[in-house]
């Protein structure tokens, strides 16, 4: 299950600030470039007030939240993707998470050293997705690279990614995203090998600790995607954020419940009930009988269980069913 979100900007915006807020595990956050060297990860709950409104009702002795990975990374510069600063590192690291919280200061501080010597959100903005395009187009030319010898002889696979490289190529020299490029069925198994940085799902978390309204305002209408305004330092937004972030992920929730647990189990949007129930064991997909599914508001007003099904709100489903974010299930195998 892909839940990791790796935390990236350029040094000083506040991303171990962030980081140490979110998970108290007190990674170094002093006031200087790249004190971030490894990078450190946190689990951290999945804000849910149905979580614990369906533990309430069971009275359960166990309420376990669902949960995302956060990874703090060294701040990136400009040249990362030639090896300036701790570039190198800063890739491979972002490579291995899932999306990317891009941090971004729009906060003035004559106390904080900014990089630049300005701050200039816009800006900073264009040199982390400028680092991460040249990074995956060296990536892109050198499969072009390689894949040609196959691709002259014919061969069906490589004629396939020939193409889809060369879209994503051509995107990448213009200074666009990956995920930008509209790959056909065939080419995006293909792409997803190549595991690229500018692919990869991307929020952008803006720092507005002491930030004016105005300057706010002239970012947001700026952004080339999705945002969460938060404040690292009295720590709010956290919640709007974590929960983005599971959506940014393309997660949902199902529920369990009953007096010896509660639980919150992450699935992808859009599973079918056997993979759904795999998040539990991954038994649960082949021997798949039936499932037993309540929505969590309609359960909490029947009363109780057997008042729901008195009522008709469980319902008895298949191996077709797809789940809905919310749901009770009760899983038969």
């Amino acid at each position: 299950m892909s839940l990791s979100i790796g935390i990236v900007g350029l040094p000083n915006v506040g991303k171990s600030t962030l980081f140490n807020a979110l998970t108290k595990k007190g990674v170094p956050a002093e006031n200087y470039p790249f004190c971030t060297i490894d990078p450190s990860v946190g689990i951290v709950p999945v804000p849910d007030e149905r979580l614990y409104k369906l533990a309430e009702f069971s009275k359960t002795q166990s309420t376990i939240p669902a949960v995302i990975e956060f990874v703090d990374i060294a701040g990136l510069v400009a040249g990362a993707s030639k090896g300036e600063g701790l570039g190198n590192k800063f890739l491979a690291n972002i490579r291995e998470t899932d999306a990317i919280l891009h941090m971004v200061r729009v906060f003035e501080d004559k106390d904080v050293i900014h990089v630049a010597n300005k701050v200039d959100p816009l800006f900073d903005i264009s040199v982390i997705n400028m680092e991460l395009i040249l990074a995956d187009l060296e990536t892109v030319n050198k499969r072009l690279e390689t894949n040609a010898k196959d691709a002259k002889r014919g061969v069906k696979e490589a004629i396939v990614l020939h193409e889809a490289l060369e879209k994503i190529k051509t995107a990448l020299e213009n200074e666009v995203m990956a995920s930008s490029v509209a790959l056909e069925d065939p080419e995006k198994p293909l792409v997803a090998q190549l595991n690229l940085l500018t692919m990869k799902p991307m929020l952008y978390a803006l720092n507005t600790s002491s930030a004016t309204e105005n300057k706010v305002k002239e970012v947001v209408n700026e952004l080339p995607g999705p945002y969460v305004e938060i404040d690292p330092v009295f720590e709010t937004g956290f919640d709007d954020m974590i929960r983005a972030c599971y959506k940014l992920l393309n997660l949902e929730t199902y529920f369990t419940t009953g007096e010896k647990e509660t639980r919150a189990w992450t699935i992808k949007v859009g599973s079918t009930a056997p993979i759904a129930g795999t998040a539990i064991h991954t038994d649960f997909k082949d021997k798949f009988i039936r499932a037993e599914v309540v929505f969590w508001k309609d359960l909490l007003d029947a009363g109780s269980y057997a008042e729901a099904r008195a009522k008709g709100l469980v319902r008895i489903e298949g191996k077709e069913y797809v789940v809905r974010d919310g749901d009770v299930i009760e899983f038969r195998i």
